[in-house]
C-alpha cells in the first residue's frame, strides 16, 4: 500500500506511487463519451474504471451518506462510489475515486467536499478523491492533466457526439435490432487504438473518421415508418445519465419514440462562450482571454467538421451550428442566464422543436434552481415561439416515483400521436 500523504491544509493526495497501482473509480453519465475518455486515461499510464451498477441499492446507499435535501445528481454520484466500494469486488486500500469540478455557480462544485464526507463517515478516510478540473482548483502530485490528454478529450466529445446522434437516428428504424449499438462499440474499439497511437486527432483525420462513422450506418438497414419524435433536455446529469433519470431513454424507445439527444459539443462551447463574455463585461486577464478565445476557435473548428460529416449523407439530421443555436434565445432570455445548463437548456428546447422534436422531456433533479428557471420556467415562452412546443417537465428526486414520471411521460407522448396522425392526414 502506497504510504498516505497530505497537504497542509490536511487533505489526502493522490501520489505518484498511487498512480501506478491504485484503480481509479469513475462514476456515468454519458456512456459513449466517458467510455472513451475513460480510455484516454487507461493509455496515459492510469488505472480507470467506468461504473455501471445501477438499480435502487445506489440510491440507498446515496441517502445513507448524503442529506436528502442535497442536489439529486449528488446523491446518484456518491451513491453509486459507495455502493461500488461496498460492493467487495474492489482492495479499498489501493482503490481512488475522481469526480469532475468547475468551481462555477451550480452545487456541483460541492459534491467533492460531499464525497470526502462520506468516506470519512463510512470509515473509509484512505480512499483519495481526485479532482478533475481545469481551473486548478486542487492539485494532485500523481494526478495531471496534459495537452495531449485534453486534446484526446475534445476528440471525444466530437465523436462521441456523432456516435449517439447516428445511433439514435438509426437505432429506431433498423431491420436487425442491435446493429447499431454494434457499430458504436466497434468504433469506440477503433478510436481507442486510434488514440493509443496518437491518430485520429489532426483536422484532416477527424474529417476521413467522421465521414466513415457516417457511411458505415447509413449502411445499416432500415425500415423508415413515421414514429413520435422526442428530444430530451436538462440538467446535465439527468438529462444523460440512464441512472439519473430512471432509463429514460430505454423507456421512450419502448414507446416507439425516435429519441434525440443533444450533444456534449454546445455544452462544451458554452462553457467556453462564458468565460469570453465574463472577460468582456468584467474584465480579466488577457492572456486567460486569449487562451479561452483559441479553444473557442477549436471547438468551432471540430463542430463544424462534424456537421459537414453527417450533412454527406442526406439521410441524416446534422446537428445545429453553435452561433445558430445561440440567435435563437435572442429575445426569449438574457445571455447573462448561466447558471448550470443557464440559455442553453432553453435554446436546446427552441431548437429542437425547430428541427422537428417539438415532443419535449425537461429532465430536472428536484429544486434545482437554475433549471426550473431555463427550464420549466420558459415552456410557456417557448410554446409562444413555436405553438406546436409539447414540454412536459419531469422532476427526478429520491422521493418520485418511476411510474409518476412515466405516465407523466406517457400523457405527453398521447398529445404527440395525436398531432403525428393529424401531421399525416395534413
Amino acid at each position: 500500500m502506497a504510504e498516505l500523504k497530505f497537504n497542509s491544509k490536511g487533505r489526502l493526495l493522490f501520489t505518484k506511487e498511487m498512480k501506478k497501482e491504485y484503480t481509479i473509480l469513475c462514476p456515468s453519465m454519458a456512456p459513449v463519451h466517458f467510455q472513451l475518455i475513460v480510455n484516454v486515461f487507461n493509455n496515459c499510464g492510469y488505472h480507470f474504471e467506468l461504473l455501471t451498477n445501477d438499480g435502487p441499492n445506489v440510491v440507498q446507499e446515496g441517502l445513507k451518506y448524503v442529506h436528502n435535501d442535497t442536489c439529486y445528481p449528488a446523491l446518484l454520484v456518491i451513491g453509486q462510489f459507495m455502493d461500488a466500494l461496498h460492493s467487495g469486488k474492489y482492495d479499498l486500500d489501493r482503490t481512488a475515486l475522481v469526480i469532475t469540478q468547475t468551481g462555477g455557480g451550480c452545487r456541483a462544485s460541492n459534491y467533492i467536499h460531499l464525497l470526502r464526507k462520506a468516506l470519512k463517515k463510512a470509515g473509509l478516510p484512505q480512499i483519495p478523491v481526485v479532482s478533475l478540473n481545469l481551473s486548478g482548483l486542487e492539485r494532485n502530485p500523481g494526478f495531471s492533466v496534459t495537452l495531449p490528454m485534453l486534446r484526446k478529450f475534445l476528440a471525444a466529445l466530437v465523436y462521441g457526439d456523432e456516435l449517439v446522434l447516428l445511433y439514435n437516428q438509426t437505432e429506431a428504424y433498423e431491420v436487425n435490432k442491435g446493429d447499431s449499438q454494434k457499430l458504436v462499440d466497434r468504433w469506440i474499439e477503433d478510436l481507442t487504438e486510434q488514440f493509443n497511437h496518437g491518430k485520429g486527432l489532426s483536422a484532416r483525420e477527424f474529417n476521413v473518421n467522421l465521414r466513415k462513422i457516417v457511411k458505415d450506418f447509413a449502411k445499416i438497414p432500415i425500415h423508415k415508418v413515421p414514429k413520435v419524435k422526442v428530444g430530451i433536455v436538462g440538467e446535465i446529469y439527468v438529462k444523460y445519465s440512464a441512472l439519473g433519470n430512471n432509463h429514460l431513454e430505454d423507456f421512450l424507445r419502448e414507446q416507439d419514440c425516435e429519441v434525440n439527444v443533444p450533444g456534449l459539443m454546445n455544452f462544451a462551447l458554452f462553457k467556453v462562450d462564458n468565460r469570453l463574455e465574463d472577460i468582456k463585461l468584467y474584465g480579466g486577464n488577457p492572456a486567460k482571454y486569449a487562451v479561452c478565445n483559441l479553444l473557442m476557435n477549436y471547438l468551432l473548428k471540430l463542430q463544424n467538421i462534424l456537421i459537414d460529416a453527417v450533412k454527406s449523407e442526406p439521410k441524416f439530421l446534422p446537428p445545429c451550428p453553435y452561433a445558430h443555436t445561440k440567435s435563437l434565445v435572442k429575445g426569449v432570455i438574457g445571455y447573462g442566464s448561466k447558471m448550470g445548463e443557464g440559455w442553453l437548456l432553453t435554446a436546446e428546447m427552441i431548437e429542437l422543436a425547430e428541427q422537428g422534436y417539438e415532443n419535449i422531456v425537461c429532465a430536472q433533479p428536484f429544486g434545482c434552481l437554475p433549471n426550473h428557471i431555463v427550464g420549466k420556467g420558459m415552456v410557456h415562452r417557448i410554446k409562444t415561439v413555436n405553438p406546436r412546443s409539447n414540454i412536459v417537465p419531469i422532476d427526478y428526486d429520491p422521493s418520485a416515483t418511476r411510474v409518476n414520471q412515466e405516465n407523466r411521460i406517457k400523457l405527453m407522448l398521447a398529445v404527440a400521436r395525436e398531432n403525428l396522425v393529424h401531421g399525416e392526414n395534413d
